[in-house]
């Protein structure tokens, strides 16, 4: 039997349609979602949880449509500004992995004081994925990678610090990772959800856990 999960990885699937199933603007649905990436973290501190990364736009993301892409950029920076006092008074650390480039300046400068604001704090480290896509992950270390172990690889990581995934959790109903941190989910345990990412819970984040807790994990060995 596992141990509680250390480092809970989430694919935050469904904010779309929620909005689309009460007829509400599609950025009314990735405010829900944020409302519960907030409340699930708080969650994730009680139930033991020491990292936290959940997927916010990806690399893929910017071909949906312009005026959902400008409201997501848009909310994205109002959380970041308004919420990080709030996260860093609670000790969250936060971190940012993705590409920076071909992101807004002003944006980019948000999500970089919100790293320097909480970076000595050490409740819980939330990393959120924006404009992230695991093959742009790795190729863009190889091309700063000059050779040696995987370990020295992992250094050329966004986030070299981040511990491997034990539970990756994917909500809305699909069943695949989306170029979801192909690197660090090698050897991670999958749960799949039914429930759209705002009516994920804090008992469906406990079920998972529990799902989780039963898995035996071998890491390839019998």
């Amino acid at each position: 039997m596992s141990a509680t999960a250390r480092h809970v990885a989430i694919i935050t699937d469904g904010n779309s349609r929620w909005a689309q199933q009460r007829g509400l603007p599609v950025v009314e649905g990735h405010r829900a979602g944020a409302d519960i990436v907030k409340a699930r973290l708080r969650d994730a501190v009680e139930l033991g949880v020491e990292e936290l990364t959940v997927f916010s736009f990806s690399t893929e993301n910017w071909s949906r449509p312009a005026e959902e892409v400008a409201g997501l950029m848009a909310m994205f920076g109002e959380r970041i500004e308004a919420e990080t006092p709030e996260l860093h008074a609670e000790g969250v650390r936060m971190r940012f992995i993705g590409r920076r480039e071909g992101v807004a300046p002003e944006l980019v400068e948000r999500m970089a004081r919100a790293e320097q604001t909480t970076a000595g704090n050490d409740r819980v480290a939330l990393f959120i994925a924006f404009n992230y896509g695991g093959r742009a992950e790795i190729a863009d270390a190889a091309r700063s990678f000059q050779g040696g172990s995987e370990e020295e690889f992992r250094r050329h990581l966004y986030a070299p610090e981040m511990h491997d995934p034990d539970l990756l959790i994917r909500t809305g109903g699909e069943r695949r990772i989306s170029n979801y941190l192909l690197w660090q989910c090698a050897y991670s345990e999958l749960v799949f959800r039914d429930e759209l990412w705002p009516d994920f819970t804090r008992r469906a984040f406990e079920d998972s856990l529990r799902e989780f807790e039963v898995r035996q994990r071998r890491f390839g060995a019998r």
